[in-house]
């Protein structure tokens, strides 16, 4: 079975549980971080866990990822709705991906509400709060055991 995974978050993630809790929740980024680990750890899948406010970074990690990951789970928070950079990267992974969101970009501001990235990806998951990504990863090795 294929059981490497990557999550990787943009920008504004690390200050999780400090900004906009309303939209965003009160888990802290290293909470999200132990969350998932421990999921992933009870299912069988070996997880590497990132976050950068840098899109050039986001850009190299997405790429090394073909290599190494069997899939990807990417909240690419801010970069959703402007870059084309990352877009192509995710583009090259031919993995599966799962694009992630903790709030519904989709009842946000008219420029959130357009992703540059949904259209290349496996599925998403959108508004379900950092909960989210426990279902994310759920779902991908579900993905990945097929």
């Amino acid at each position: 079975m294929n059981n490497k995974i990557i999550i990787i978050n943009g920008p504004n993630i690390n200050l999780l549980g400090e900004r906009e809790q309303s939209q965003y929740g009160s888990t802290t980024f290293k909470e999200l971080e132990e969350n998932c680990i421990k999921k992933s750890n009870e299912i069988g899948i070996e997880l590497k866990f990132t976050q950068s406010n840098i899109e050039g970074e986001l850009v190299s990690l997405i790429q090394n990822a073909r290599n190494e990951y069997d899939g990807m789970i990417i909240n690419a928070a801010g970069f959703t709705h402007t870059s084309v950079a990352i877009r192509d990267a995710l583009d090259l992974f031919k993995k599966p991906i799962i694009e992630l969101h903790i709030s519904n970009i989709y009842k946000r501001e008219e420029f959130r509400q357009k992703s540059l990235i949904s259209d290349i990806v496996t599925g998403g998951i959108f508004g379900l709060g950092t909960e989210g990504y426990i279902l994310a990863i759920i779902s991908l090795q579900k993905i990945l055991q097929k």
